[in-house]
């Protein structure tokens, strides 16, 4: 699978200390001879350059150097730009330590024995989806994966909405729906309408519940109620292209733009 990080550090918004954090995650939970990873660098500080020098030391990546904020979507539209014909592509957070070695493979091998599942995703512990849940729109089902004897048993939890962190787009889904859309604003909502697309795909969204994962932005900083704002702002126009996508009047497959072009660009 091809993972693609999307990093914008700064020197305010203090977050180097999390990418490092995350990166070493990686390099101990990841096998490397199957899977790769492409950063895709929003312009941030020499504290977290200095943090891609050291951790080249941990495991083999990529940096792409966009010199700008270009936002979470457009930046991992860059990594996903590079993806081979028939390459599964990871949306990975920059603050997030994953505890259990294998996800990756264990999204691979959901994708392989299930293909109706479009995202597979990690699910942090402050989300609302729940088997019990008493508002039907947050219920989710959990379900065996499809196994043939010798194989492991792998649990997942088949949601609505796959929020946050991390998430595995399959292939066969990325045919379908293309690159990931968020409206024209830098952060907000692209979560919520992959999905949305995922579905009106017919493809299944779900978790591996099983695989423990610490989400390490304590949240409560000026950098993410800044996003929160500039996420509340553009809510109305949220509503508008849920609904457009609903009724058929936007197409669910995004061409990804000038990004989709950036890996012919920088070979």
């Amino acid at each position: 699978m091809l993972i693609g990080m999307a990093v914008w550090d700064t020197d305010e918004n203090n977050r180097t200390s999390m990418t490092e954090r995350t990166l070493r995650s990686l390099s101990q939970q990841v096998d490397w001879d199957h899977h790769r990873l492409i950063i895709s660098d929003n312009g941030s500080c020499d504290a977290t350059q200095a943090v891609y020098y050291k951790a080249r030391n941990w495991m083999p990546f990529h940096v792409i150097q966009n010199g700008e904020n270009l936002g979470t979507a457009r930046a991992i539209n860059r990594v996903w730009s590079y993806r081979r014909d028939g390459e599964h592509v990871v949306k990975m957070d920059n603050d997030v330590v994953v505890n259990d070695f294998g996800w990756a493979d264990d999204m691979a091998e959901a994708f392989s024995r299930d293909h109706s599942i479009g995202i597979c995703g990690l699910k942090r512990k402050d989300l609302a989806e729940r088997p019990d849940s008493p508002e039907p729109h947050y219920r989710s089902e959990l379900r065996f994966l499809p196994h043939e004897p010798g194989q492991r048993w792998i649990v997942i939890e088949e949601c609505n909405h796959i929020m946050g962190t991390c998430q595995g787009f399959s292939s066969a889904l990325f045919e379908k729906i293309g690159y990931l859309y968020q409206g024209g604003w830098a952060y907000g909502f692209d979560d919520s309408l992959a999905s949305l697309r995922t579905k009106l795909a017919g493809f299944r969204t779900v978790f591996i519940p099983s695989i423990n994962i610490d989400h390490i932005d304590p949240g409560g900083t000026e950098y993410s109620k800044q996003k929160e704002d500039d996420a509340g702002k553009q809510m109305s126009r949220y509503g508008e292209i849920v609904t457009e996508y609903r009724t058929g009047k936007r197409d669910i497959y995004f061409d990804g733009g000038d990004d989709a072009n950036w890996a012919k660009e920088h070979p």
